[in-house]
């Protein structure tokens, strides 16, 4: 097995790719060892190393996010064995999919006015299909929050997230696109 590994925007994470699927196609973020060890054998295996941060799990990549303290040369290829370790030994990935995807969906339940349902429904299918794709490839995901008197709340996610081009990627890039579709988008804020 090949895992490939590439640069993001931060200079904190790293997206590795093992060429399979990860996820059955919910991103989950995981911010700390004990969430790792409720939802993830594999996070909480990457948590383990000194000086991770952060784990992502996306459909088809993991991104990893460290202290600023520590140096890729160091981690790098622990990281890769703990990857390749359990995806050669069968280790689950999601300790309850269904139910993490389930708290997923949940979790981001969204609330917003009756007036501006076509608007939302119309924000979530740009967001779905011309920047969360975009995102993934740097290593994280982008979540709607909600709809408010013409500003979309969002939340970065994975390698995105403290990212140092992250305000830029809102700011410039979902804003950019979003107005162009819908003209009642007048910001966006990050949550």
């Amino acid at each position: 097995m090949f895992i490939q590994t590439e640069k993001t925007p931060n200079p904190n994470s790293l997206r590795f790719i093992p060429g399979c699927e990860v996820t059955g196609g919910a991103s989950v973020d995981i911010k700390s060892a004990d969430e790792a060890n409720s939802k993830s054998e594999l996070a909480a295996n990457i948590f383990s190393i000194d000086g991770v941060i952060g784990v992502m799990l996306g459909h088809n990549f993991i991104s990893v996010t460290k202290s600023e303290t520590v140096n890729w040369d160091i981690i790098k290829p622990e990281i890769l064995s703990v990857i390749m370790d359990c995806f050669t030994n069968g280790i689950k990935i999601l300790n309850d999919e269904n139910k993490i995807c389930e708290e997923n969906n949940h979790k981001y339940d969204v609330e917003y006015s009756e007036d501006d349902i076509e608007i939302v429904e119309q924000i979530k299918e740009l967001l779905d299909t011309h920047v969360r794709p975009a995102v993934a490839r740097d290593g994280g995901d982008i979540i709607f929050h909600s709809y408010s008197k013409g500003i979309v709340y969002l939340e970065m996610q994975g390698a995105c997230s403290g990212c140092p081009s992250a305000s830029i990627t809102l700011k410039n890039g979902v804003k950019n696109v979003l107005q162009h579709f819908i003209p009642e988008v007048v910001d966006i804020k990050a949550v």
